[in-house]
């Protein structure tokens, strides 16, 4: 086995695994592919993962890329932008109604002819922040390795074609070198140290509060800081790189041998299931396009179940509307951890029931 060849020494696996990543993210940001820096270091990690293993990035890694995000979000935050969202809230609601009805559609559809248990299956298909569903799944008594791998084998197929779609829609890669440069004087300096403890702060206070709490805290604290003019937030390029590889190494690193194959038997039926949602929150947006008065890369990144994180990062590198994707996807989230257990249970009735066997 391949495993077997490799260096038995953690820090060994971890520098193969990084090289291995950087030159992936490096190869897809020259190809000019969105969200590069994210999906070549998750898809090295997944291939690292199933056929090496031994590797778990530290979750306080995970929550400080979350934080990075969050406060990147904030810096697109304006009161234009605020009032903006304030006014479009029914459109947005029925966005989130759509999302979750697909979603419900779908989750049938899966728990009826995947061949997985019923309870598994629904909370694997439930559209929200995969850490909190695993969580929840397993208070509810199902399976949490089968819920992280349904869950996460949908958001790495939704970030493949949402980077696949701004791609092929012509949608250029933003210049990070414009964008996020660093004034390293006085004043950049303590932008960046106020941005920092941003980071620290809101993810210290809100983690355990809020579902996404380690996005959302920096989110809502840069929102504000933003809005008041009180500071410049400062985040520069390696930063950004690094919360990206940190997210997608730690997305990756949740595939192993073990848990692939107790799920190979239903692996088509995943894949089938989380292209029917993509399809499905495709033609929802296009849908909300008049209504909503956004273009369709915005909606369609706000619509698909990929989690708040990720369909960020994409939305940045193609110029979409960052407030819209982020906004759409916190209501979403919001709702279904509230919803989550009922839309569950209502999903594992239609699971067919065992076949009994005569003996």
């Amino acid at each position: 086995m391949l495993a077997d060849r490799l260096p038995t020494s953690s820090l060994l696996r971890w520098i193969l695994l990084l090289s291995a990543c950087a030159l992936a993210s490096l190869l897809l940001q020259l190809v000019h592919m969105p969200a590069g820096a994210l999906i070549g270091p998750m898809a090295v990690s997944v291939i690292f993962g199933v056929m090496i293993g031994g590797l778990k990035l530290p979750r306080v890694l995970f929550k400080s890329g979350q934080g990075v995000i969050g406060l990147l979000i904030a810096q697109a935050m304006t009161l234009t932008v605020l009032s903006t969202i304030a006014e479009s809230w029914p459109a947005m609601m029925l966005a989130t109604v759509v999302t979750l009805v697909l979603s419900t559609v779908v989750g049938i559809l899966l728990v009826r002819y995947g061949g997985l248990p019923g309870t598994t299956a629904a909370w694997g298909t439930t559209p929200g922040a995969a850490a909190a569903m695993v969580a929840m799944s397993e208070q509810a008594n199902a399976d949490p390795r089968i819920v992280a791998t349904m869950q996460y084998v949908r958001v790495i197929c939704v970030i493949m074609a949402g980077a696949l779609v701004s791609h092929f829609l012509g949608v250029a890669e933003t210049d990070h070198t414009t964008s996020h440069g660093m004034t390293w004087d006085l004043h950049g300096l303590l932008s960046l140290s106020v941005s920092i403890a941003l980071i620290a702060v809101g993810i210290f206070i809100c983690d355990r509060l809020l579902p996404a709490g380690a996005l959302l805290g920096p989110m809502l604290l840069g929102t504000v800081v933003q809005v008041s003019g009180f500071i410049e937030i400062q985040l520069p390029l390696p930063l950004l790189e690094a919360a990206y590889a940190c997210i997608g190494i730690y997305v990756g690193l949740r595939f192993d041998r073990q848990t692939v194959r107790s799920v190979m038997h239903a692996f088509k039926w995943m894949l089938m299931a989380s292209m029917m949602l993509i399809g499905f929150c495709a033609l929802s947006a296009l849908m909300l396009v008049p209504m909503m008065h956004s273009d369709f890369l915005t909606l369609y990144l706000a619509t698909s179940p990929g989690g708040l994180d990720s369909m960020t990062i994409i939305a940045l590198d193609t110029h979409a509307d960052v407030a819209i994707v982020a906004a759409l996807q916190a209501l979403r989230l919001f709702t279904v951890v509230l919803i989550g257990p009922s839309m569950a249970r209502f999903i594992a009735r239609f699971a067919r029931e065992p076949s009994v066997h005569p003996h």
